[in-house]
């Protein structure tokens, strides 16, 4: 007869007395884990001077902001949705306004195109390390240095403005020739050259085989070219020719005899001259460097004609601080700046797509632009669209440059400089200021929620 386990314990079932649970091990239960982990108030305790200065420096300024803006210039009189509707009316607000949307349409597509374009270009070039490093250093400078840089390469003076001095070379190149400003004939009595409509014509008619002599005066010095000679009488005209001398007719210290070259006087070169008859040119020349010319092919009576384009200014260049060119000349000093760094993250970006998709499109017969357009840009489009986002956050709050270049011209404005203006700048209205800003605000959240959304999920 088996003893029976009536009233045993479990535990000290088989096994015996080594089936007892032992007891659990000091510093080893959920409690310990538990006491490993700082308490929730020491973490805010670490937190608290972060958070405290956040509050004060970011959200503290938003919201007296926003109440701010509720209220008039000197901050006494409640006035609603007046300031915030104020920045949609009047001609300066209006054309911040136009320039604002201008730069974030503009601006953002351009630079992300001349980014991608370089990205693209420093994998298939030499040397690319150091062109990333020229094209990326102009982000190593402050705006404010890189507005005062433009600002003098878009002055108006060729001798002194670098993108004139360009535009007055290509063109010179084209299209050369020298003018004389202000010049003209002597006025009253008889004189041999009349002014007519701009031009200058010969007061008489001249036969094949004669000379016409045009003597100029009011010729301003800096006008005169380094390479033109004394004045000098004119060849004798053969037949057929009709032969004259355009000069400045002007002897320093006084006398010489009017309307004939004489000696210390100095020949007009590069004047374009004709012989017109009827209306209609039948010849033309260009003085030399002593200022005489000769007419070729010429039969019966001609009038000698100095054009006009001889006494218009020459061509100096675009104004670039002009009304018209500002916000795109600004717009361009921004894509110098800002080029580098769309440059770079799409690099990364170009750098991280697998290259088996492009050989494989490449062994299916695809072109490098079919690859460039059908691989490369969708397996890009995550890349590019936070570099565009981030650049569109940037416009909405550009000032340095506008600043620093537009120099003050209502122009040039935009949202942020107009905020600054109306606060600060001697508009004297921090209601109208704050209106403006909380708009920027809100313009710019969307975006940088979009961004912030993107980021996550590319992490995950």
């Amino acid at each position: 007869m088996k003893p029976s386990n009536e009233g045993v314990p479990p535990a000290a079932t088989a096994g015996g007395a080594a089936a007892v649970t032992a007891p659990a091990a000091p510093g080893r239960g959920r409690g310990a884990r538990e006491r490993l982990t700082p308490p929730s108030w020491l973490a805010l305790l670490f937190l608290l001077p972060a958070l405290l200065l956040l509050g004060f420096l970011v959200v503290y300024p938003i919201v007296y902001s926003v109440i701010r803006s509720f209220f008039d210039a000197s901050g006494g009189s409640f006035v609603g949705f007046d300031n915030y509707t104020g920045v949609f009316q009047g001609h300066d607000d209006l054309v911040a306004v136009r320039n604002t949307v201008v730069w974030v349409v503009v601006a953002p597509t351009l630079v992300t195109i001349i980014g991608l374009f370089f990205a693209v270009l420093t994998e298939r070039i030499r040397w690319a390390t150091a062109f990333k490093l020229v094209v990326f250093m102009p982000m190593a400078i402050s705006f404010l240095a890189s507005g005062v840089i433009f600002r003098l390469v878009y002055q108006q003076d060729p001798d002194q403005g670098v993108a004139n001095a360009a535009l007055v070379a290509i063109h010179d190149t084209f299209k050369s020739g020298t003018t004389y400003p202000g010049a003209g004939p002597r006025t009253g009595g008889d004189q041999p050259v009349h002014e007519q409509g701009g031009a200058v014509l010969g007061s008489a008619p001249v036969q094949a085989g004669q000379t016409a002599l045009m003597p100029l005066v009011k010729v301003k010095p800096e006008y005169l070219p380094k390479d033109a000679k004394p004045a000098a009488q004119p060849p004798a005209a053969k037949a057929g020719q009709v032969t004259g001398a355009v000069w400045f007719d002007f002897t320093k210290g006084g006398g010489g005899e009017p309307n004939k070259p004489n000696a210390g006087e100095s020949g007009l070169p590069g004047v374009k001259v004709e012989a017109v008859r009827g209306g209609k040119v039948v010849a033309s020349a260009t003085t030399g460097e002593d200022g005489t010319f000769t007419l070729k092919k010429v039969s019966g009576a001609v009038t000698v004609r100095l054009p006009k384009s001889n006494f218009t200014a020459s061509y100096g260049g675009a104004e670039w601080l002009g009304s018209t060119l500002i916000t795109p000349a600004i717009i361009g000093s921004y894509l110098w700046v800002w080029s580098g760094f769309a440059m770079v993250l799409i690099a990364a970006g170009l750098a991280a797509i697998p290259r088996d998709a492009l050989e494989a499109a490449r062994v299916d017969g695809a072109t490098e632009w079919q690859v460039f357009r059908r691989v490369t840009i969708p397996l890009l489009a995550p890349v590019l669209m936070v570099v565009l986002v981030t650049l569109v956050i940037n416009v909405l709050k550009v000032f340095d440059l506008v600043f620093i270049i537009g120099g003050g011209d209502p122009n040039a404005n935009v949202l942020a400089l107009e905020m600054w203006t109306k606060s600060f700048g001697g508009g004297n209205d921090p209601g109208a200021g704050s209106a403006i800003a909380v708009l920027l605000f809100l313009l710019v959240l969307p975006a940088m929620l979009f961004n912030i959304r993107r980021l996550r999920q590319e992490r995950k």
